[in-house]
């Protein structure tokens, strides 16, 4: 860029300056005029009054002004895309390529926001089962058996849509003894009815079949309910009479009782 470009781009800057200063006084008196012909419209009726030669004179001058700074600003910008260089070969893709990176963004919300509202509080509800205890079959599924225990959830992947748990007592025979963690799909998981809230305790009729926890254990087995009415109800709390399954003794099925925080519906196609 030479010397005299650069003068020749600051010559404009400032005649640009110049004529809207110029413009500003022009509307000013303008406005003034107005003023006066609104407050006193008589007076153009006067011998020898000039106020409406003189507003012509002011708008022409507007006029010239304003069409000066359009012939200003197009010299100028011609000089200025004639100094600038030409943008790099890459440049548009880049801007092309970020276009497209918003369009991914864009089109991944668009994705979210399309999810049904009900599966959408379906997630939020699974999610804000960390740290509680809920029934969690871990078996699988080409087991010859279901076997379901009391964990913990530790996490739910809502990708994935699977739940992280951790088996806090595991039994006897399980290798190692200590504690073990579990990676399991939704379908595995029984949340458990609220503690402190014994309205959350789902009516099962009698003789209907659920699935319980057999006192003193942290595993689950399957029960039907004995008593007549909803709940058994003892002091400071509810419970269900159940009888388990293959818990025979004597010839008959011993009615244990069961709090309702540790009853839930038997899953279908159960198999003990």
């Amino acid at each position: 860029m030479s010397s005299p470009d650069i003068a020749g781009i600051l010559e404009n800057s400032k005649d640009l300056d110049r004529l809207r200063k110029d413009q500003e006084e022009v509307l000013i008196e303008i406005n003034k005029m107005h003023k006066k012909l609104q407050a006193t419209p008589e007076v153009v009726e006067k011998t020898g009054d000039n106020s409406l030669s003189k507003l012509k004179f002011l708008y022409t001058q507007a006029k010239d002004l304003s069409e000066t700074e359009v012939n200003v600003s197009s010299s100028l910008l011609s000089q200025l895309d004639a100094l600038l260089p030409p943008g790099p070969p890459g440049q548009p893709r880049r801007r092309i390529e970020g276009s497209d990176q918003k369009r991914k963004r864009m089109k991944t919300d668009s994705e979210i926001s399309r999810i049904p509202t009900n599966v959408r509080n379906q997630l939020e509800a699974y999610a804000s089962l960390k740290g509680e205890q809920v029934a969690a079959k871990v078996t699988p599924d080409e087991a010859d058996k279901d076997e379901w225990f009391v964990v913990k959830v530790l996490h739910f992947d809502k990708e994935t849509r699977e739940f992280e748990v951790l088996d806090e007592e595991p039994g006897d025979d399980d290798e190692g003894g200590g504690q073990r963690k579990y990676k399991l799909p939704v379908s595995s998981i029984i949340p458990f009815p609220k503690k402190n809230d014994p309205s959350s305790a789902t009516d099962f009729p009698p003789r209907s079949q659920v699935l319980a926890v057999y006192p003193g254990t942290t595993a689950l087995y399957k029960a039907t309910v004995v008593n007549g009415h909803r709940k058994v109800i003892i002091p400071s709390t509810l419970v269900y009479l159940l009888e388990f399954d293959d818990d025979e003794e004597e010839g008959a099925l011993p009615q244990r009782i069961v709090p309702f925080h540790k009853v839930v519906a038997l899953p279908d196609g159960h198999r003990q």
